[in-house]
C-alpha cells in the first residue's frame, strides 16, 4: 500500500513562528552556564578575589580529604584553622576551591569569635581528580591557604 503525501504551502505565520522559536531557544542556550570545567588560572583568579590581592601564606590549615575517592558524587571535606578565636584574633571566613569541577568556587564558612573553633566538615561532587584548596580570612586582615589533591575514580559531576 503506497501512502500519497501532499505539499502544502508554508504561509508567513507559521514562518514567523518558528524564527521565533529559533531565537528564543538561542536566547536560552546563551543564558545557560557553560559546562566548560574550571582551571588552575580561573581558581588563582577566584582565589586572588578572595584575598583581596594579598598573597596566602602556608599553614595554619588541616585539611582533611580521602587520598582517593571512589565516588565523586559524595566526598568528604573537612579543615580546621589553627586561630585562638579571641575578639582580637579569629578566623573570618574559610573559601573551599575545587580546581577542575565547573564552577572553582564550592562554598565558604564564615566563623565569630563564639565559634571557639574554626573547624568544619561537609561533603561535596568532584568532577575528577584534582586539587581542593581552602583559603582562611583572618581578622587582622592576613590570608592563608592550604592544598591537597584528591583522586577521583568515578566523576560526580558528569565527569
Amino acid at each position: 500500500m503506497v501512502r500519497k503525501i501532499e505539499m502544502q504551502p508554508v504561509n508567513r505565520r507559521e514562518v514567523m513562528k518558528f524564527v521565533g522559536v529559533g531565537a528564543v531557544t538561542g536566547i536560552v542556550a546563551s543564558l545557560l552556564p557553560s559546562l566548560a570545567q574550571a582551571d588552575a588560572a580561573m581558581t588563582a583568579a577566584a582565589i586572588k578575589k578572595v584575598a583581596g590581592g594579598k598573597t596566602p601564606a602556608s599553614g595554619r590549615i588541616t585539611l582533611e580529604l580521602p587520598q582517593i575517592a571512589e565516588n565523586g558524587n559524595t566526598v568528604p571535606i573537612g579543615f580546621e584553622v589553627d586561630s585562638p578565636m579571641t575578639d582580637s584574633n579569629y578566623v573570618k571566613t574559610v573559601h573551599i576551591f575545587a580546581e577542575k569541577n565547573p564552577n572553582p568556587e564550592v562554598g565558604s564558612f564564615h566563623f565569630t569569635p563564639g565559634c571557639g573553633k574554626a573547624k568544619a566538615s561537609t561533603r561535596m561532587r568532584m568532577a575528577k581528580t584534582q586539587n581542593i584548596v581552602a583559603v582562611a580570612e583572618m581578622s587582622d586582615g592576613s590570608v592563608y591557604m592550604a592544598k591537597s589533591e584528591v583522586k577521583v575514580t568515578i566523576g560526580g559531576c558528569g565527569g
